[in-house]
């Protein structure tokens, strides 16, 4: 890399004062210095063909090098030298162009339109076309027409809400006022389903040369393992998250029983006064702002804690926006990264060390019980629930109150409402 840097510097620096014969010739000195890969360097660095630079080797071992002429002096006659293919073939980039992009620039029928469009088969294919090219040539026309290999980019969100904007606006409000009045404020969400076994795990780390890590070539579910279910409490102000690792089903039940869990074992000791909890949660899953059995379950966790459930969703198509996703997710799958889950303890272990550099700290644990689904919500049970809608989008922005006064708990002033 370092003798291709200095080799385009020098060339920048000559090639003004260089004729085309000069050039040539001071490439080819230049590739055979190199040695092994020189001439394929000194391509690249110089921009002259491979075969102009064979020209110019020749020319050294021949012993035929003639005095260059002055930089003013032309080497061949006005027009003379090949002509481009595509003067030849007037047609040739509007054909090329059509098999690369067909739905915009050719026939959507085109024969390559479900195909990999290597520089090979699109050679082939303007063969077939009566066009006279190679892989190579292929490769030029692309780059001079402002194409490169480009992976795909996840930009799109789905439809676009109109009032999305609107509802980060308010939902990003909210949580200011509950934390100016020292209201806990959570994010949820279930993360990806993990194949429990030693199965294939995305990422590298470091071992001995030659002795990676062996797996399953294949990502069957091992029936006897199954799958680990993490659904994650991530608070927004302490940096502090819980994950309970679920074995039967990803419902509204097991995402509610992980709230629970975690404010019994860190939100109580954390949040003594706390008479508000704020949850943020995207519109889908088993936390879905249309979820029945979601309502249902947050309250009766607002019965026994006492505390007013108010929940923000984001808007549709926007769930990558979650607190969890970018604050906690993301640290977790570094973390195991390049490791096979092989049982339910080793899970649950990986998440529990997972820590940050800004001081975010995890802890988890397993939640073996079962949370079988198809379980429905009768329009009795719902009208029972103290649902308060907000007025702006209710659906998405709503609060659940306790049916009843709670017990003061130690330490805090009996709540009120």
């Amino acid at each position: 890399m370092r003798e291709y840097t200095a080799l385009t510097e020098k060339f920048k620096t000559l090639s003004p004062v260089l004729n085309e014969h000069a050039r040539r010739l001071w490439a080819a000195t230049e590739a055979l210095a190199l040695g092994r890969g020189g001439i394929s360097a000194a391509a690249r660095a110089t921009g002259l063909s491979r075969p102009t630079i064979y020209a110019g080797i020749e020319e050294i071992h021949t012993s035929t090098v003639t005095m260059p002429r002055g930089r003013d002096e032309r080497v061949r006659r006005p027009g003379g030298g090949r002509k481009k293919r595509t003067v030849h073939d007037p047609t040739l980039l509007h054909d090329l162009e059509a098999l690369v992009e067909p739905t915009t620039r050719g026939d959507p029928q085109s024969p390559l339109r479900w195909t990999c469009k290597s520089v090979r088969k699109l050679a082939a294919e303007l063969k077939t076309q009566g066009h006279q090219v190679s892989p190579q040539l292929v490769s030029e026309l692309l780059h001079a027409a402002d194409y490169s290999l480009q992976g795909t980019r996840k930009t799109r969100e789905g439809g676009q809400h109109p009032d999305r904007n609107a509802q980060f606006e308010h939902l990003n409000a909210r949580v200011q006022d509950f934390q100016r009045r020292s209201q806990p404020v959570i994010s949820v969400d279930a993360k990806k389903k993990e194949l429990l076994g030693d199965f294939k795990n995305a990422g590298r780390e470091w071992h001995p040369t030659g002795q990676p890590p062996e797996v399953r070539v294949y990502d069957f579910v091992d029936e006897e393992l199954g799958k680990a279910i993490p659904y994650g409490v991530y608070d927004v102000g302490a940096n502090l998250g819980w994950v309970s690792v679920g074995v039967d089903h990803d419902t509204a039940a097991f995402a509610v029983a992980t709230i629970r869990t975690w404010w019994h074992q860190m939100g109580a000791a954390m949040y003594p006064r706390a008479q508000e909890l704020l949850i943020t949660a995207d519109s889908g899953g088993s936390n879905s702002a249309r979820a029945r059995l979601w309502k249902a379950e947050l309250q009766r966790l607002a019965d026994e804690t006492g505390l007013r459930m108010a929940v923000s969703h984001l808007p549709p198509g926007t769930s990558k926006w979650n607190k969890i996703e970018h604050r906690m997710f993301c640290h977790i799958t570094a973390n195991w990264r390049g490791q096979p889950l092989l049982s339910r303890e080793v899970i649950v272990s990986l998440i529990g060390s997972t820590r940050s550099s800004t001081g975010l700290r995890i802890q988890a644990a397993l939640d073996a019980g079962p949370y079988p689904t198809g379980i429905k919500v009768s329009a009795g049970e719902m009208a029972a629930i103290r649902l308060e809608r907000s007025d702006f989008h209710g659906e998405w922005n709503y609060t659940i109150l306790p049916h009843k006064r709670p017990r003061a708990r130690r330490g805090a002033n009996a709540l009120t409402h």
